[in-house]
């Protein structure tokens, strides 16, 4: 029983499902005949970028992917890391940039809704949520409609299942201005005694769709994903799935309680490409075939045609492989939480997706032709930088005006370097998320150790089941027995894209550093990574060397400091038309997401002063070893000029700082820790006044002709960690110091009171910057609120 050869379609319906001429030749010639609608829907999507990964498969390759606490690395749905004393950790990060470009709110709430489902499809239980996003310019009226949405969706998806979001980072540049980014990451600790795999296996063996219906939201969501965004994207609305947190709540509880049977054979998320997706990919995985009956479909509409069926990716759904005998269990399982539950199909030999309908096959397509043996590109490479970079690396600070004591002469008038620190602060890409992180239920769960804006990295305790009674059902973590109820995992994002931009190789490794950094500065050891690549079309030769040099410095990164990466997604063709009609990318944006495990929960920081009197030291580069200016946010708020080399990543000096900073964190010598990271040494300083409510008294060791200033202030890089440190520690601190770090490290100055404020002297005690923390820190909370709009108060 085959499917009936129809006659050829048109350039300009190959064209509608994102297929080339020459992948429908061959898709012709692996059929030995044209396909139907349906199946040419089914390669459509299964062979887009978003599903296939045609591009960027070849540079992948290069990641290092193995260590010795890796479970599970790429393929599956999430990562699987081993933190010892019995427990294991799924992670995973993903994109939903074009749905939350066309419907912002559903598009980001969904998008919440697809990675938890990655991460319980492994049998883990979702722990927490973390967000890496990108908008235009926030004085803009269209970003701050998609801002606002974003994050409402994020806070409603995220909040209604019970699942906290700790923590985040936002970015704002006019580079993202048509193509907002919206990247999301969990984490998950695995309840089940065995990692949930995704490849079917035994002949036999029922297929049951489990979860709410299915409909004719998200049509062809990721072939929507794999084209640049236009004018007529907005009229892709039903692209946009519709997520509901409840369903997904109770779909939760009952995959866990599903998987402690033993009776799940294999599951998959049914994400991007839907039942699609899921049937070819439990196939292709298993070795076997998938025969599937659309009329056992469970449907919230009427008329639905196998087109819609299969390209749909309505949210909420699953399908499993059961043992043969025991899927009635599995079945009343999910009636009891309220969920739909059917045997849809059956585990064939034959290696094909089988699509049934009105006792008719409605498709018939080799397994590994969907989801194994898809195009691949290699595409030749620039052989040298393209004119944009090797013009941006011309730039020197000799362009700028000179620098005095008192300031530098900007558009005709002296501007102190109070008003530059007020400005930066005052910048929505520095300043406080706290109008973002407000809307976030951050402590449902009660395991956020670290609240969100005070400290690099999130930090979720590992709870023990005595502490969790009652808790099954509600955001607990069941069964699974904590033998160190000590213990702690730490996760970040990050990404400077504006690095990236400017050189691809350096600014990819930068990513990482600062990654494992941020964990570092909590106390935690950097495990393993997941990556959400965001890049522009990789059909053009700038685009696809931008996204294989960032390739590049990723995996050099991740070798040097030992994170391999366990997975992650690829999110290309993010670009939309000007004015004049000419597409335009955003920023190379490659993500990345850093687990790391402390090992005793008591011994953590954050960033903010401690205590009056606690010393202050810079871990890195002095401040006598100034950096470049080079693709710094002052350069780019102050002076508007994107220009420069990005810091170069000492790792030999990266891996001293962080271990150094663990260390003394463990020891409990060091009472705050905190990167400096944009807006250099100056904005690192601010932040800790802020988050700790004091003030600070710093002496830099130079002389103002000795540098420019604005380059002792204001530069980035040098792998540097501010600290402070008990008074009674400074002696054995030091000592250690000079025997690990050498001279790669500086003594400030010392933590004062809230009323003295932030000072700044030079070497022969003249004033820099000498500014009332009160006054910091409304500029620095209330930015963005004040460009919204919205009349709120601080939060205290």
């Amino acid at each position: 029983m085959t499917a009936t050869s129809p006659a050829p379609f048109s350039p300009e319906e190959i064209a509608a499902e994102g297929i080339k001429p020459e992948e429908y030749a061959e898709i012709v010639r692996r059929l030995g005949r044209h396909p139907n609608k349906a199946e040419l829907g089914m390669f459509g999507v299964m062979w887009s970028e978003h599903c296939c990964y045609k591009n960027s498969r070849p540079l992948l390759k290069q990641f290092p992917t193995e260590g010795h606490r890796i479970l599970v690395g790429p393929g599956e749905n999430a990562g699987v890391v081993d933190l010892g004393d019995g427990l294991q950790l799924a992670f995973k990060i993903e994109s939903h940039n074009h749905p939350s470009a066309v419907e912002p709110f559903q598009g980001a709430a969904t998008g919440v809704g697809g990675i938890l489902r990655d991460i319980f499809t492994m049998g883990a239980r979702p722990i927490a949520i973390l967000n890496s996003l990108r908008f235009g310019s926030l004085e803009d009226a269209k970003t701050q409609r998609l801002f606002s949405g974003v994050v409402s969706g994020i806070s409603h998806y995220g909040n209604c299942v019970g699942v906290p979001t700790v923590g985040g980072e936002v970015y704002f540049d006019a580079a993202y201005s048509g193509n907002p980014l919206v990247n999301v990451m969990a984490l998950g600790l695995m309840e089940t005694p065995e990692i949930v795999k995704s490849g079917a296996s035994g002949l036999g063996n029922p297929v049951l769709y489990v979860g709410s219906t299915t409909g004719r939201d998200g049509m062809g969501g990721a072939s929507f994903a794999s084209a640049e965004l236009t004018e007529q994207s907005m009229d892709d609305r039903p692209a946009v799935q519709v997520g509901d947190p409840f369903l997904e709540k109770s779909l939760i509880e009952a995959c866990l309680e599903a998987f402690k049977t033993g009776a799940v054979v294999a599951a998959q998320d049914m994400g991007a490409a839907g039942i699609t997706c899921s049937t070819s990919e439990m196939a292709a995985k298993g070795g076997v075939g998938i025969e599937l009956d659309l009329d056992k479909i469970p449907v919230r509409e009427l008329g639905m045609v196998p087109y819609e069926y299969l390209l749909s990716e309505s949210q909420e759904r699953m399908l499993f492989v059961a043992h043969k005998g025991r899927e009635q269990e599995l079945i009343d399982i999910f009636h009891r939480w309220g969920l739909h539950a059917v045997v849809a199909g059956t585990v064939i030999a034959q290696p094909i997706v089988r699509i049934l309908y009105q006792g008719k096959v409605a498709a018939e397509i080799p397994a590994e032709a969907l989801a194994e043996n898809t195009p691949l590109y290699q595409r030749d490479l620039l052989a040298e930088p393209p004119e944009y970079v090797r013009k941006a690396w011309e730039w020197t600070a000799d362009s700028l005006p000179s620098c005095t004591i008192a300031g530098i002469e900007l558009q005709g008038r002296l501007q102190s370097w109070n008003d530059i620190l007020l400005s930066l602060l005052d910048t929505p890409t520095i300043a406080s998320k706290s109008w973002v992180y407000r809307q976030y239920d951050h402590q449902v769960q009660n395991n956020t150790v670290i609240l969100p804006g005070g400290a690099d990295a999130a930090v979720i305790r590992l709870r023990p089941l005595e502490e969790d009674k009652g808790t099954r059902g509600q955001g607990g973590q069941g069964d699974k027995e904590i033998p160190n109820a000590q213990s702690a995992v730490a996760a970040t994002v990050d990404c400077n894209s504006r690095y990236v931009y400017l050189d691809p190789y350096e600014g990819a490794k930068a990513v990482v550093a600062e990654a494992a950094r941020n964990l570092s500065c909590v106390g935690a050891e950097p495990l393993a990574v997941t990556d959400n690549l965001n890049f522009g079309s990789p059909e053009k030769p700038i685009g696809y060397w931008q996204l294989a040099e960032a390739c590049r410095g990723l995996a050099e990164g991740c070798r040097e400091l030992a994170t391999p990466v366990t997975g992650g997604n690829v999110s290309l063709y993010n670009e939309t038309l000007d004015s004049q009609g000419t597409p335009q990318p955003i920023y190379p944006t490659p993500v990345v997401g850093m687990v790391g495990l402390i090992p005793d929960i008591t011994k953590i920081c954050g960033q903010g002063w401690q205590t009056v009197g606690d010393v202050i030291y810079l871990l890195g580069l002095p401040l006598t070893s100034p950096l470049s200016l080079g693709a710094s946010e002052y350069l780019a708020a102050i002076h508007g000029t994107v220009a420069g080399k990005p810091p170069q990543i000492d790792f030999e000096l990266e891996r001293g700082v962080q271990q150094v900073c663990r260390h003394g964190i463990r020891n409990g010598w060091v009472r705050s820790a905190h990167d400096c990271a944009e807006g250099g040494i100056a904005i690192a300083l601010a932040e800790c006044c802020i988050s700790g409510k004091l003030g600070a008294q710093i002496n830099l060791e130079i002389t103002p002709t000795q540098f420019r200033l604005d380059e002792v202030l204001f530069a980035e890089g040098g792998s540097r960690i501010l600290v402070s440190i008990t008074p009674e520690h400074q002696e054995i601190w030091e000592s250690y110091l000079q025997e690990h770090l050498g001279q790669q490290w500086q003594k400030l100055g010392i933590v004062v009171n809230f009323e003295a404020g932030l000072g700044v002297l030079t070497t022969d005690n003249q004033p820099l910057i000498k500014v009332n923390i009160e006054h910091i820190s409304d500029r620095y909370s209330q930015a963005i609120v004040r460009r919204l709009a919205i009349h709120t108060t601080t939060p205290s």
